[in-house]
């Protein structure tokens, strides 16, 4: 197990973080632990710029307990940096030399742009986007970068953040009109001196960080939005705009029961979103999109892969991950009727013309519709949908997670319906077509592979009149058990397609003149 296993600690302005990552015997990577403990280092420091004795203390038990959960964990290397709090305070090397005394530990005390650049990394790795800015607001920095062709072109590390703004501007937990105005103007003088903010507009904001991801669980509370999770969730400005004005509006007591946030986070959330809708209002940016990964991401695949940390696609890497994570599912048979589902809809693409995005929607269904074998072999459907919804399944929006695990999981429409009946509003009525349409095309893909043999190689497809003439070229079997699987769905494949499948006699192969 030992090198199997990193651990990153995080030393953050406001709290303090741990995740175990494994890399699984199968090649998967996945978070085997993780622990968190609120510091508020920012606020804990003097008029000299210090950081307390008290403080440090704290901090250092916490450091000690989080290597003994790593060495619980047999984590091989474990790599701790700290950020604003440590990186500005006037004693920070002797906070550094003691927690390297006391722990082992020798803390990287990363830079602003080192910040940025780790960030950047973590999100970029975890969405399917081009251009964009990224805002990650921190306890006492807030990091702005822009980036084009998915690659980072500028960042900037201003000296606040949500702790330090509310121990400045803040009274007892609130943010007065007159804070608000001072803690704007105060922002203002620092954006003032970076040129580059505002002259890409029409850009997305994609927030990382505590403060994005608080918003983000308020607004899907307040709206009732049923899917689990804020990754690659959107918001307008002027929705976040309505919530940052009930949150200040509220006593502090009766924001803390606000559902979707955090009480620990109560406080010091309306600075953070003050400072984030004046970043968004700076930039001139079109919408905010919240995403689920950042810093310890980002030092995670930098740590495992150094020669190439940033990924080429982000969906493959995801679709990948989650296969190897459920090894049970028989390879050769979901890498053959993979092949023949994509290869049909190509073939029925020519008469019907589907959306582009169906291709992979059903591409990335075929990889991932026997992953829930590894559960229960008599019901993996069911437990395929629901791993599909409940994974880091990257590069694809709520609502095409959504098709997806209904597209893989596809028995009937009736179960389809069931299925995805607490997640209907996010799909409309040609969506529920498309999810019929590509969800027997699925089963007439495994049907021509039912006894698992991977018998057809070559196959000639021909829409003749109302059949789907499949023609298999030279193929290793008498193909029995497939024909008659073809049969038993033909009936519902012509109501959705038009066309009957046929599994026709084997078609020789042409001799060679």
């Amino acid at each position: 197990m030992t090198g199997q296993r990193i651990g990153i600690i995080d030393i953050g302005s406001n709290s303090v973080r741990l995740v175990v990552y494994e890399r699984t015997v199968n090649g998967a990577h996945r978070v085997a632990d993780s622990s968190k403990r609120h510091a508020r280092l920012s606020e804990r420091i003097d008029e000299d710029g210090r950081l307390s004795n008290a403080a440090l203390d704290e901090l250092i038990d916490t450091l000690r307990h989080f290597t003994m959960i790593c060495t619980h964990n047999h984590a091989g290397q474990i790599r701790a940096v700290a950020t604003a709090a440590i990186r500005n305070a006037a004693n920070r090397q002797s906070i550094l030399r003691r927690i390297k005394e006391e722990t082992g530990l020798s803390i990287e005390l990363l830079s602003g742009e080192e910040e940025a650049s780790y960030g950047f990394l973590g999100m970029i790795n975890s969405l399917q986007i081009r251009d964009g800015y990224l805002i990650d607001i921190g306890g006492g920095s807030t990091e702005l970068t822009l980036f084009r062709n998915r690659s980072l072109v500028q960042s900037v590390s201003f000296p606040f953040g949500c702790v330090s703004l509310n121990k400045r501007f803040g009274v007892k937990g609130m943010l007065n009109d007159d804070g608000l105005r001072a803690l704007e103007a105060y922002i203002a003088e620092a954006v003032n001196q970076t040129g580059w903010i505002g002259e890409s507009p029409g850009l997305p904001l994609v927030g990382v960080g505590g403060t994005a991801r608080a918003l983000g669980k308020m607004h899907q509370a307040a709206y009732k939005y049923p899917f689990p999770h804020t990754h690659n969730y959107p918001i307008t400005g002027e929705h976040a705009n309505a919530l940052f004005d009930q949150m200040r509006r509220l006593p502090l007591e009766k924001r803390r029961k606000l559902p979707g946030l955090s009480k620990d986070r109560a406080d010091v959330v309306v600075p953070g979103v003050a400072i984030l809708r004046f970043l968004f209002r700076a930039a001139k940016a079109a919408h905010y999109r919240i995403c689920g990964a950042g810093l310890r991401d980002g030092l995670f695949h930098a740590t495992r892969f150094p020669s190439h940390p940033k990924l080429d696609d982000v969906l493959a890497y995801s679709i990948n991950n989650l296969i190897a994570l459920h090894p049970e599912a028989p390879k050769q048979h979901v890498m053959q009727v993979n092949r023949l589902a994509l290869e049909l809809y190509d073939a029925l693409n020519y008469v019907y013309q589907l959306p582009p995005q169906t291709r992979v929607l059903l591409d990335t269904a075929s990889q991932l519709f026997r992953i829930g074998a590894s559960i229960d072999y008599y019901e993996y459907a069911r437990h395929s949908f629901y791993l599909i919804m409940n994974s880091h399944l990257n590069g694809l929006t709520h609502r095409e997670i959504v098709m997806i695990a209904a597209i893989a999981s596809y028995k009937s429409k009736s179960r389809v319906r069931q299925h995805i009946s607490e997640y209907r509003e996010l799909l409309n009525d040609s969506d529920l077509e498309i999810i019929y349409k590509l969800g027997t095309l699925l089963q007439l893909s495994a049907a021509l592979d039912r006894t698992e043999t991977q018998a057809i190689g070559q196959m000639n497809m021909q829409m003749t009149g109302q059949q789907l003439v499949l023609q298999p070229v030279h193929p290793r079997g008498a193909l029995a058990v497939e024909r008659r699987e073809v049969e038993e769905l033909s009936v519902e494949f012509k109501k959705l397609w038009g066309a009957v499948p046929v599994l026709d006699h084997a078609m020789p192969i042409p001799s060679r003149t």
